[in-house]
This record gives C-alpha cells, sequence and structure tokens, in this order.
C-alpha cells in the first residue's frame, strides 16, 4: 500500500522499530531487582514491560517481584547508572534499518526520532550505534507530553520544519498508533516489536515485517 504523497518527513520510534533493545534493557532491569533481593523477570517476560518509559518499567518490574519499592526515585536512577553503563551490549538495529535510513536520507528525506526512551540513554543509544547522524531531531522522553499524547509526535514534526499533513509515523507499539491518530499523521506499524496487541488491529496504513520495505512504500 502507498501513502497519498512523498512524505518529506519522516519520524520513528526507537525501541522496537529502529533497534532491537530488549536484553539490555531487562538485563538492567533483571540487575536492579537482584540488588533489591528480588527475582528476575527474564527477557520473555521483560519484553512486555517495555514501552512506556523507564519508570513504567520499573515499577512492572518491582509489581511482578513482589510489589512496589518505597524509594522509587532512587531505584529509578540506579537503572539508568546500570543501563548506560553498558548500553549497547546486546542491542542492534534490525536488519535494513541502516541501509533504509541512509537511502532515505539521501533522498532528501527528513528523518527523526520521537520515543519515550529519557534523552540521556536515548542520544548514548544512537551514538554507540553510529545511527544519531542519520536524524535532524530526536526527541525523547524528557518532555511533558509523551506518546500516546499527540504533542510528543507534533513536538518532533515540528523540529523537523516539517507539518502533520507531510509527515510519516514509523513505530511498533499502541502508544505508537495512538499518538499518530491523534496527530492525523499516516502511520506505518512494524511486527516484530513490542506491542502487546496485534499490530494489524492498530489501524495503521501499512504493517511492515521488513524495515527495508519502508522504501517502496514512500517512494
Amino acid at each position: 500500500m502507498s501513502i497519498r504523497f512523498p512524505p518529506e518527513a519522516i519520524i520513528f520510534d526507537l525501541d522496537g522499530t529502529l533497534v532491537d533493545t530488549a536484553a539490555d534493557i531487562v538485563a538492567a532491569l533483571d540487575a536492579l531487582l537482584g540488588e533489591y533481593g528480588r527475582s528476575a523477570v527474564g527477557e520473555a517476560a521483560g519484553r512486555s514491560m517495555i514501552g512506556d518509559g523507564a519508570r513504567v518499567l520499573i515499577e512492572r518490574g518491582f509489581a511482578a517481584t513482589g510489589g512496589p519499592v518505597a524509594d522509587m526515585d532512587a531505584a529509578q536512577k540506579r537503572w539508568f547508572e546500570i543501563y548506560s553503563a553498558d548500553i549497547a551490549r546486546h542491542s542492534k538495529p534490525y536488519p535494513g534499518v541502516v541501509e533504509t535510513l541512509a537511502k532515505l536520507r539521501s533522498g532528501g528525506i527528513a528523518l527523526g526520532v520521537c520515543t519515550n526512551k529519557a534523552d540521556a540513554p536515548t542520544h548514548l543509544l544512537l551514538e554507540s550505534l553510529d545511527l544519531k547522524r542519520y536524524f535532524t531531531a530526536v526527541v525523547g522522553g524528557d518532555v511533558a507530553h509523551r506518546k500516546p499524547d499527540p504533542r510528543h509526535l507534533f513536538a518532533t514534526v515540528g523540529a523537523l520544519g516539517s507539518a502533520p499533513d507531510r509527515a510519516l509515523m514509523v513505530g511498533d507499539s499502541p502508544n505508537d498508533a495512538k499518538a499518530a491518530h491523534a496527530a492525523r499523521i499516516r502511520l506505518i506499524l512494524v511486527d516484530y516489536g513490542y506491542s502487546n496487541e496485534p499490530v494489524h488491529r492498530l489501524g495503521a496504513d501499512t504493517v511492515l515485517s521488513d524495515f527495508a520495505g519502508l522504501l517502496e512504500i514512500v517512494a
């Protein structure tokens, strides 16, 4: 399926869309839980906890292993320390991501990242994987309004110098879908990410199993 216009800007989610980060995110969560005397949740269960930012991830981890922690701020700070110390040990771009981003950028399309991941680890991850050079704008989760709030997307579109009716969103989750629908931005979802719901039911214009297929859609 083709979109009705050649987009001048494409906005991407990060975790589960561009980069498979689950192993490192959950490893940091399990290390944190271990420091608090809790059992590990493991990667399979931990994947389902990803998508709403670090604080929610940590809250879900503690809820699954005995209940809330007394000082959530301290726990979150410690998780960031653990995660940032080896942020790309296992994380890597999904197949076709690097080549596709390079071709889109060389074709004159402005590229941006809109993620609920906090700013510091977002930039660190992109730099560690040599992906940051492809993006004109990177808007992380250190904002007042995050996905599924459409204002997160509006901020990213604005930073790219574009407008919603000339942009395209690529994501993997209900948060991405809700934000794009509310912002009236065309939506493509990938089916290999961290969604807890079947992505085919989220109202995307197109669902991709292969990231490189994006090139055919926007051509």
